[in-house]
């Protein structure tokens, strides 16, 4: 018997839910924790707080998982945040613009790096030599 990749723990006060996720997220995990944010929205929480401090890896099926959650909870009413992403997950919420969806930041930041884990440097803006031309030019019929 393989052990689950993945551990979901909750905490209820009042109106508000932690959830800690502890493991891997990804293709086969991601449903669970789906399943366990849709549980709070259907218990009546109106604040889901994740932690993911004990998360080890996170690819876009994780992140997908947790950009739906917060879409539902918004449309419920609530709030959804995460919390302590690994270094990787905050980088690619930060690359794909969705740090003030998911984690609170202002629109363009990055958030700080967990522990004593090395700073990874924000992306460079790409340098145009050139100006952008218009796609489209002259009369399109």
């Amino acid at each position: 018997m393989s052990l689950p990749q993945l551990t979901v723990y909750r905490h209820d006060r009042r109106k508000r839910a932690l959830i800690t996720l502890a493991g891997e997220i990804d293709l086969e995990s991601a449903p669970l924790v789906r399943a366990a944010l849709e549980r709070c929205l259907y218990d009546d929480m109106h604040t889901i707080d994740v932690d993911l401090t004990p998360v080890t890896f996170c690819d876009c099926s994780g992140l997908n998982a947790f950009l739906y959650a917060v879409q539902q909870t918004t449309l419920a009413g609530g709030t959804l945040r995460l919390h302590h992403p690994p270094p990787m997950l905050a980088l690619v919420i930060g690359l794909a613009g969705c740090g003030f969806l998911l984690l609170g930041t202002p629109f363009g930041s990055l958030p700080p790096p967990r522990g004593d884990t090395a700073a990874m440097p924000a992306p460079a803006p790409p340098h145009r030599s050139v100006p952008l031309a218009p796609v489209l030019s002259g009369d399109v019929r």
